[in-house]
């Protein structure tokens, strides 16, 4: 599943996938990763990534179950 909520908040931010990287302390292709969904970040990657983008855990992490 695709992270947009990732996506949008660093695109809010004017961030470039490269930029946000490297204020996260990751590479570009980790960012890039998370987005596509092909990466599960650890807490402590997520934390990092609230910080910069001002936001928290459920703002950027949370996923809603489906009830079905």
């Amino acid at each position: 599943m695709k992270n947009m909520k990732l996506k949008l908040a660093r695109v809010e931010k004017d961030l470039s996938q490269e930029q946000l990287a490297l204020l996260a302390g990751v590479s570009r292709q980790t960012i890039g990763l998370i987005e596509l969904g092909k990466y599960n970040p650890s807490l402590s990657l997520c934390l990092a990534i609230c910080r910069v983008l001002n936001k928290t855990l459920d703002d950027l992490f949370w996923v809603e179950q489906d009830s079905a």
